[in-house]
Parts: C-alpha cells; structure tokens; sequence
C-alpha cells in the first residue's frame, strides 16, 4: 500500500515538475531578444528622434526625410510606418529606408514594446505588434509636415502581421507591404522551435496557451486573428474602399516558407492581394533583390505619393484595452 502511495506521489511531482517546466518555457519564450540601437541612424538623410506612446508604454523612434521631396498640394509629405518583427528593432530594419527616403518618402520606424529601447511589458504578443503599429500610424499622421491623409505600412515578419491585424481593427492606411510575413501564427511558433532544436509537438500547442494566459487573450480574440479572412473583408482596391495589400517573400526563406503565401493566394478572390516572390536567401533579405524595389516604389508611388485625399476614416483613433494584450 504504502508502496503504492509512495509511486502515485512520485508520478504526480513528475508531471507537475514536467508541467512547471513547460510554463516556463512558455514564459522565457514570450521574452523577445531585446537588440540594442545605433546611437543614430546610418543614413544620408535628416532625421530626428521620436518618442510616443502606445497603451501608456513608452515607444522611442526615428523620423527620416525623404532625400528629394514629393509635396502635395498642402506642402506636406507622404509618409512610410516600418514595423519590425519578433526579436527586431528599428535599427535592423533600417534596410529599407534608403530606398524609400531615396523615393521621396519621408519614413518612421519605431521599436515595438519590449524590444529595441521602447518600454517592456509583462506578456509580448501577436495582439501587440497589432496594437503598436496602430500607435505608431496615429503618432506619425501628428509629425509636423506629414500628410495625414497619405500614410502606409510596410512590416517584416510579425511587423506584417500585426498591420493586417490592425486592418480589422480599424486602421486607415493608404496601402500595406508585407515581408516575409507568417500568415498562420502557429508558423512563426512552430519556426522558432525548430531554430532552437526543440520538439514542435506538443510545444507547438501547448506554448501559444501559455501566451493567451499570461496576455489575457481570449481564445475568441486568438481565433479572430485569421489573416485569411480579414483580408478578404479589408484588402483590395482602394476606389472600392479597401486597403491595397502588396505581399512579399522569398523562396529562399528557410525560416518562414514562402509555400504559406502561394497557398493564401491561391485560396483569395482574385484582386484581393497582390504578391511578389523573390530569389534571396534568408528570412530578412528580401529587399537585396532589386525586383523588390521594382515593385514596392511604383506601388507605393500609386497608392501612396500620388493618392487623392480624403477624409479620415471613423473608428481609426485608438480605444482603451488593456496594456497587456
């Protein structure tokens, strides 16, 4: 009997010990890498530094000016918001703002809470990456000498992701560019486990729980960010009051397969996404291809530069939830 006590108590230590293990490696997990910037931005171009906030944290930033200067009638500029991703900061997507500063555009990048020199925060999430891009969309339409009207996203990875997210939530942009951008969550989970060499079942489904607990994320807000569905309700032409969606990868990316964004094209409406596939190899090298700048300058100069105002959209300024989501 008492051996038997003796097994079950055992078994139990075990499986919580097990249990205790896992939590926390949700918890180390849901701590991005928070890479240190450059004192000032490698460019050859003016600049200045930003600070705003977003859900009352604390989100430092770079404004560039563009090198030649494509005014409107208003003497204001069309302006470019770049979002990293998972892990990232401004300073290693800096890749992409010579081209764009080069193209008439001035250009704001920021470091998304808990990474870069922005505030931290008790549980990062896909919801925040979300949340803060709409922060920094509406902090950048109040920079002297930007057009409000004339403002577009351009995100990597999860930077991406959160820009379509925030379609849904109501954001007003003249267009998005997405960078080897996961379309499913789960893929960008299931990437880093691998990286790490570490078992993708049955972490790849237990972490994410973890996640949602710790952000208190509902499963019904986790379910509701389907990148599928909400650019079928939100992308397209913007004469049809839709948000036009360039969506970029490489076929090289060995991190996040560009097999995702042929499937999602396929399965669109046709008209809903446009897409670009390039040849680099890597996860953030998309922009050496000069197909990539081939494509992204027309489009935004179309969508973007060269876009007739309008009024602002209801629903765009930003609601109160809470600071951990």
């Amino acid at each position: 009997m008492k051996a038997t006590l003796g097994g079950a108590a055992g078994f139990i230590i075990i499986v919580a010990l097990l249990a205790w293990l896992v939590w926390q490696m949700g918890v180390r997990s849901q701590r991005p890498r928070k890479l240190p910037n450059l004192g000032a931005p490698d460019v050859l171009t003016e600049w200045s530094p930003v600070t705003f906030t977003s859900y009352g944290s604390k989100v430092e930033g770079w404004l560039l000016q563009p090198a030649t200067h494509a005014e409107s009638a208003n003497g204001k500029l069309p302006l470019i918001v770049i979002a990293h991703g998972w892990g990232s900061n401004r300073t290693r997507v800096l890749r992409y703002a010579h081209s764009l500063y080069q193209a008439g555009f001035a250009v704001f990048m920021y470091d998304a809470r808990s990474h870069g020199d922005s505030d931290s925060i008790h549980a990062p999430s896909a919801l925040m990456f979300r949340d803060d891009v709409m922060a920094a969309v509406e902090a950048a339409r109040q920079l002297p000498g930007i057009d409000a009207q004339r403002v577009a996203v351009l995100g990597h990875s999860l930077g991406g992701f959160g820009a379509l997210l925030a379609l849904e939530s109501g954001m007003d942009v003249k267009a998005v560019v997405t960078d080897s951008m996961p379309v499913h969550f789960e893929t960008m989970m299931k990437s880093e486990l691998r990286r790490k060499k570490l078992p993708v079942f049955p972490l790849a489904y237990i972490i994410p729980m973890i996640w949602l607990i710790r952000s208190g994320i509902s499963r019904a807000q986790f379910k509701a960010a389907n990148i599928p569905l909400i650019l079928e309700r939100h992308a397209g032409r913007h004469e049809a009051g839709r948000t036009p969606v360039l969506m970029i990868h490489s076929n090289g990316d060995e991190f996040i397969s560009a097999k995702e964004l042929k499937e999602l094209k396929g399965k669109l409406p046709e008209g809903v996404i446009d897409t670009l596939f390039v040849s680099t190899i890597g996860h953030s090298t998309s922009e050496q291809e000069p197909a990539f700048w081939e494509r992204v300058i027309p489009f935004l100069q179309e969508k973007v530069a060269n876009a007739a105002g309008k009024k602002e959209a209801c629903g765009t300024r930003l609601q109160a939830t809470r600071e951990n989501i």
